[in-house]
């Protein structure tokens, strides 16, 4: 083994050798396109002559691969939208129906010519569920049983390609062996995490059955192409000792690079394993065996003044290009090679003893984290890079740290991975348990006893296998940060013991991992309960005061869309607004609610829609229950950012995303359209944040950044409702890092000012050059809890000027020229022909107020290729200024 420096010769080969493997044979496609799909009970063919290019495919049609069964028939117009209103009821379920309707075929034709030298062809799934028989050119592929949703699979085909290069590949994909009664229980009646597979298919309180039980080719397949070596699961880890800061010299860090090399020759090959990092190439020769797999170390790499990868807001997340390739001796281009993206970084855990909870540190610095909590993507799986990327934008924005993967559902995919590691949110992954199906609790509802349930899935070593091979695949993503045995439940223990003692050491050894998610590990319970939640609205005091588990994985409220949103899935006629009608014996809110909305989960503002006013319509309660979400998530995390290293060490927000048209639990719809909790929690999360405790009057300085902040300018203005400007105070404050700090109350002067209508309260912090920094602007009730103020106020008027930069790229500036408060203005970028908002679009800032005199700017993004060839404008409205719209030249 040697490393080399690079030299100016040294860059010259490198040049050529890049232009040699761009033409190397090792290369991958796609196969997504000219699928077909039939039910198995209208094939009367076996797969060895299904499989034949030369049999005739009539009357089959289109299917989507990757894709469920559903995703399919849903393409090809054979049932209705189960996201809208109650389609989801008109279609049938598998447990009423049987496995045999939704066990269908799936065949392709492609071409690629079977080599005639030693090249080697492989075939890949990425994904199918739950089991499935695989046929190519007449023959069977998988002589063994290829089952489980989780487990990749991949077949050397070079012998069976067709000559002509005219093939056809068959592939029959069977359901879940035990489909699970969607009765309404969690998981309905429990029997679905039987399987190694997802578990909220059945229905959830949050979503209802998927009918088919996502049954298809769910993820990729693909052909790729190698010579006589091939390469698998590169494992990269990278080591950062000591305490760093993000700017500056660094000190060295250490890479360690090891993969799998197959040989598919029956004699014997030798060879080099190499990679290319940051302009130096580690190398080590390798001699295999005929038909040997074998792992292979390189020597460590010492990367001098590395580049560190950053969360979100505390630097940036640097990824390094590494190539990895293997070539023979001899041979002048690659056998094999993988291109990977490195993030140098080294994640720590340490136990709190005075928060009594598990405390995080990236590079050595600690970080208090905020964090959502993800479900999936899509709840029938239509997965894609461009949608990943949008989410986790979204997450960014949000101005969260990580995002824990729920235990019912699945070890996201790789391009997921891609999007946290750009955007630099760590990842907390649950493997596949949760509480309510594995038998926590006692159900009524639940088919087996605690337990029988406590022993799923059936086959505990189908789940080891696939949980060490989902580990192999995202292992190397910097943004992965822990390992979680199960959502609220650990697995069983001839599960959990080998997991956790045996293949999590072995194949990443760097990662913490915790038994479950509301474990005494990660945070100790001594309040009782169950360790995490509530899960609904909240007087927004309790943040601040009430006490809950110092480091809490699920804690969550409200989240309805506005107007806009709610007609894109709820039919006309049960588009009406939720009428409270009055608190019960236990204090608890009543609402009449219409049945598409309780079909769609609805989890209820009850009386916290009544301080703003009894809603007109539907329209005027969205746009109040948009107040709500504003101040709850603002106030969720300024709650527990208040007692940093005091109470807690983080908290994780149930839930920040929907992959179904839920009602609950979203900082953005399933249409990728945002509403008020996102920015609501945006402000709140801010790394440098003034904020106004309600209970107390006290307002609070928070500094999430690793260095000291001196010189911060805090500016304390009250407005009353027509606007008057009602200055309190300005004071310098200095912070220390990752801290927080009362400065001063100012309750006296909130409270007289507010007790009759109201007021608005602004929290500005500036530095030395006078530039704001953080502009955190509330609403606050009279001394009922009534914002009677706002009932009144006068109507507003703003000025809007629109800025292209580039395309897709915008500046919107909103400058209030009156005496009245434009209040809680939310922009959108619409067609201006069809008025309907272009979906993602993302906005700097929205739900916004703008004071008399002032303006604010916008910073508006949208992908080019969604607005190419339209008209396209800005909207605004807000609770006291008409809607406008301004058109885009």
């Amino acid at each position: 083994m040697n490393i080399i420096p690079f030299s100016t010769k040294t860059i010259y080969l490198w040049f050529v050798l890049m232009l040699s493997t761009f033409f190397s044979f090792a290369q991958s496609y796609e196969l997504n396109k000219g699928w077909r799909f039939r039910n198995h009970k209208e094939v009367p063919l076996q797969g060895e002559a299904l499989s034949d290019p030369s049999y005739a495919i009539q009357g089959w049609k289109p299917a989507t691969v990757p894709g469920t069964v559903l995703t399919s028939m849903l393409n090809n117009n054979e049932i209705p939208d189960p996201f809208f209103g109650m389609n989801n009821d008109k279609i049938s379920d598998i447990y009423n129906i049987g496995r045999d309707y939704y066990t269908y075929w799936f065949v392709n034709d492609f071409e690629e010519v079977a080599p005639t030298d030693e090249k080697q062809v492989w075939l890949r799934f990425r994904g199918i569920n739950y089991s499935c028989e695989i046929f190519l050119n007449g023959k069977k592929v998988n002589n063994e049983p290829f089952k489980g949703m989780y487990i990749r699979k991949g077949f050397n085909i070079t012998k069976l390609l067709a000559a002509n290069g005219k093939n056809r590949l068959a592939v029959i994909v069977y359901p879940p062996d035990i489909v699970g009664n969607p009765n309404g229980g969690q998981g309905g009646d429990g029997t679905i995490a039987r399987n190694v597979g997802l578990q909220y298919t059945a229905g959830w309180d949050w979503i209802k059955p998927i009918r088919d039980r996502n049954t298809g080719i769910w993820d990729k397949v693909t052909i790729e192409k190698t010579g006589l070596v091939s390469i698998s699961d590169p494992h990269i880890i990278t080591e950062v000792p000591g305490k760093r800061e993000v700017d500056g010299i660094q000190q060295p860090a250490i890479i360690k690079v090891s993969a799998t090399l197959l040989n598919s020759a029956n004699k014997p090959l030798h060879g080099t394993l190499q990679y290319r990092l940051d302009g130096q190439v580690v190398k080590q020769k390798v001699t295999l065996r005929p038909q040997e797999e074998r792992e292979i170390k390189l020597s460590d790499l010492t990367l001098k003044n590395p580049k560190l990868w950053w969360p979100s807001n505390y630097g940036q997340p640097y990824l390094y290009p590494m190539e990895l390739s293997f070539v023979a001796d001899g041979a002048k281009t690659s056998s094999d090679k993988k291109e990977i993206q490195v993030g140098v970084r080294e994640i720590q855990t340490y136990w709190n003893p005075h928060t009594r909870s598990r405390e995080v540190a990236v590079n050595g610095q600690k970080i208090f984290i905020k964090g959502g909590n993800w479900i999936i993507s899509d709840a029938m799986l239509r997965f894609s890079k461009e949608r990943y990327d949008a989410e986790i934008r979204f997450h960014r924005d949000m101005n969260l740290n990580l995002i824990r993967i729920w235990g019912g559902a699945l070890v996201e995919r790789p391009e997921f991975y891609e999007a946290c590691d750009r955007y630099g949110l760590l990842v907390f992954q649950d493997f596949w348990m949760s509480g309510d199906c594995n038998g926590r609790w006692e159900d009524p509802l639940k088919k087996d006893d605690q337990w029988a349930r406590r022993q799923y899935p059936d086959d505990h070593q189908l789940f080891l296998e696939s949980a060490a091979d989902m580990i192999k695949m995202i292992r190397n993503h910097p943004s992965l940060a822990f390992y979680c045995g199960g959502n609220e439940i650990t697995p069983p223990d001839d599960i959990l013991v080998p997991l956790r003692d045996s293949i999590l050491p072995k194949l990443d050894g760097t990662r913490w991992f915790v038994d479950y998610s509301n474990s005494d590990a990660m945070s100790q319970n001594d309040i009782g309960g169950n360790g995490d939640g509530p899960y609904g609205i909240q007087d927004i005091k309790t943040f601040w005061v009430d006490k809950t588990w110092p480091f809490n994985s699920e804690v969550g409220s409200v989240g309805i869309g506005d107007f806009e949103s709610l007609k894109r899935f709820i039919p006309k006629e049960n588009q009406v607004a939720p009428v409270f009608t009055g608190l019960n014996a236990e204090g608890r809110a009543q609402e009449t609610v219409d049945s598409v909305w309780q079909y769609h989960t609805y989890i209820g503002y009850g009386e916290h829609i009544q301080a703003y006013g009894r809603p007109k319509n539907l329209e005027d309660f969205a746009n109040k229950a948009q107040l709500v979400n504003y101040n709850q998530y603002r106030a969720l995390m300024e709650g527990f950012s208040s007692h940093m290293w005091d109470w807690y060490t983080g908290t994780i927000i149930w839930k920040t995303q929907n992959p179904w048209t839920s009602l609950r639990g979203q900082m953005y719809d399933y249409y990728l359209d945002p509403n008020a909790c996102l920015y609501g929690l945006r402000s709140g999360s801010e790394p440098l944040h003034a904020m106004y405790n309600p209970a107390d009057g006290f307002v609070s300085i928070v500094n999430n950044h690793f260095e000291k902040r001196n010189d911060i300018m805090l500016v304390i203005n009250a407005y009353d409702i027509q606007g008057k400007a009602h200055p309190i105070t300005k004071v310098f404050a200095f912070m220390e890092p990752a801290s927080v700090k009362k400065v001063m109350s100012i309750k006296k002067q909130v409270d007289e000012l507010t007790k009759d209508k109201g007021s608005f309260l602004r929290l500005q912090l500036m530095n030395a050059k006078q530039q704001v920094l953080s502009d955190n602007f509330y609403w606050l009730p009279d001394v009922n809890g009534n914002y009677s103020g706002l009932v009144e106020m006068a109507n507003a008027k703003l000025d809007i000027q629109i800025q292209q930069s580039v395309p897709g790229e915008y500046t919107v500036t909103l400058s209030n020229k009156e005496e009245q408060v434009a209040f809680f203005n939310r922009i959108s970028l619409v067609d201006a022909d069809t008025k309907q908002r272009i979906l993602p679009t993302f906005y700097s800032d929205n739900y916004l107020s703008i004071l008399p005199g002032e303006q604010k700017t916008i910073r508006m993004s949208v992908n080019p290729a969604l607005i190419r060839g339209k008209r396209i404008a800005v909207t605004n409205a807000g609770w006291n200024v008409n809607q406008t719209e301004v058109l885009i030249p």
